[in-house]
């Protein structure tokens, strides 16, 4: 991770808490980790802090995922080794991270043109009118467009971060992080939920119980009318607030959870694909390789192979 003048402190908290620090509780360390800077001593934004010791810039010409430095002051311009470091790192093929204003740095360093990102939402006049060339989404957390991955807010690097360790290790050790973070390792909502709007007058209108009881039943045959009447709501007003809370509606979000589920399950060893499919909710074999394959881009044995804790294939597997 490179940080530069003015950058900010939370989002640099937040990649050291997902990739830095070490995991006793799952036998090993996820990532080497290392923090560089252009400048032996750099202020933190709005002079919070001074940053010292970190290793020098050149340490990013070895990065296999390079997080690009990101700040407040998004109309200064970056630092010419900054932006040649980065380019040079995209040029090798390196997986290129911004958080939230982070997708400016990558911008101005020419990597994103004809890419898509995302940026804070209340930055996103401004980095239209800069960067007509990106396809900006300002309505979503993230945008993971291959090997250039951008953030919306600071909040969403946590999102994101996640994202990266579900990607790299599965989604058991991506549960595990979360935990340790005590944060929800996946939030099916977009930015348009933080958008600025009136706090809402009625009390108790909070998905978690409805979520976290759906979440216990899984493999039975839960419906949108079943889960508004267990919230003591209409359907209709249950999509609102799925739509208002997560971004998202009912039958997705379940989907999402089902298959989230499907892939814990493979990944602790279950070979049965059958088993899988109806434990987690997904009925045939036939729609969990799909359902898989829309989201992992894997069918069940490659995701076996490569996030499963031993060998064998899944029984009915291809």
């Amino acid at each position: 991770m490179i940080v530069d003048e003015n950058s900010n402190p939370f989002e640099l908290g937040c990649a050291t808490e997902v990739f830095g620090l070490s995991r006793p509780e799952l036998g090993r360390d996820l990532y080497d980790f290392t923090l560089c800077s252009p400048a032996p001593h750099t202020v933190m934004r709005d002079g919070f802090f001074t940053l010292t010791g970190v290793a020098e810039l050149e340490a990013a010409e070895t990065a296999d995922t390079l997080i690009v430095p990101n700040r407040p002051d998004i109309e200064v311009p970056r630092r010419p080794a900054v932006l040649a470091t980065i380019r040079r790192a995209h040029a090798r093929g390196a997986r290129l991270v911004g958080f939230c204003s982070g997708a400016f740095t990558l911008a101005e360093a020419g990597v994103l043109n004809g890419r898509r990102a995302t940026a804070h939402w209340q930055w996103a006049g401004q980095f239209r009118e800069r960067f007509p060339a990106v396809h900006l989404e300002p309505d979503v957390l993230f945008v993971d467009d291959g090997d250039i991955l951008t953030a919306a807010g600071s909040a969403a690097a946590l999102d994101l971060g996640l994202h990266l360790v579900r990607r790299d290790h599965g989604a058991e050790v991506a549960n595990s992080v979360s935990r340790r973070l005590v944060f929800a390792a996946h939030r099916d909502g977009g930015q348009r939920q933080f958008v600025e709007r009136p706090v809402p007058d009625v009390p108790g209108e909070s998905l978690a119980p409805v979520l976290a009881w759906a979440q216990e039943r899984l493999g039975e045959p839960l419906t949108v009318a079943g889960l508004a009447a267990r919230a003591a709501v209409s359907p209709a007003t249950l999509h609102r607030r799925f739509r208002a809370q997560l971004g998202t509606t009912p039958l997705a979000w379940l989907s999402a959870e089902r298959v989230a589920l499907a892939c814990r399950l493979i990944e602790r060893g279950e070979e049965r694909l059958d088993l899988v499919a109806r434990r987690s909710g997904l009925g045939t074999a036939a729609n969990l390789r799909a359902r898989l394959r829309r989201e992992t881009g894997l069918s069940p044995s490659a995701y076996r192979d490569r996030f499963g804790t031993g060998g064998g294939r899944l029984a009915g597997a291809t």
